[in-house]
């Protein structure tokens, strides 16, 4: 009696399968990402550096206007200008704009490290990994 065997799948096809059927079911549920997290306030590490940065930033008046600003030490900071708070996560009706908190050489890739100012209330918030939590100064 002869069995048929099925032909073994390469792990490459077999990933490819996966991925789309993983795709296809997001698609069809929605899911989307987690919502980020606000924090009334900031403990923990790098928060120093990040009030630091808002200060020498309000020294500067908060510019508006995106792009590299001169800093400490040769060094520059980057402003990505206007904050959409596209998510909703910080409180609605604010103006925000956006800041780095680390500088470094000019034309540098930027970091995850960011403030985020309301520049309606002057209320800071610090998020320390590209705008999925957010911890008020």
């Amino acid at each position: 009696m002869h069995t048929l065997q099925r032909p073994r799948t390469s792990w490459p096809a077999r990933l490819i399968v996966m991925l789309a059927a993983l795709t296809s079911l997001i698609g069809l549920v929605g899911i989307t990402p987690a919502n980020a997290s606000v924090y009334n306030s900031c403990t923990i590490s790098r928060c120093a550096d990040a009030r630091s940065a808002d200060a020498i930033w309000e020294s500067k008046g908060y510019p508006t206007t995106a792009g590299w600003y001169t800093w400490s030490g040769g060094k520059y900071n980057y402003t990505g200008g206007r904050f959409q708070n596209r998510e909703g996560q910080l409180p609605s009706g604010g103006t925000y704009y956006e800041y780095d908190v680390y500088s470094r050489a000019r034309g540098a890739a930027r970091d995850a490290y960011r403030i985020v100012v309301n520049r309606s209330t002057g209320v800071t918030w610090f998020s320390p990994n590209h705008y999925t939590d957010f911890y008020r100064l």
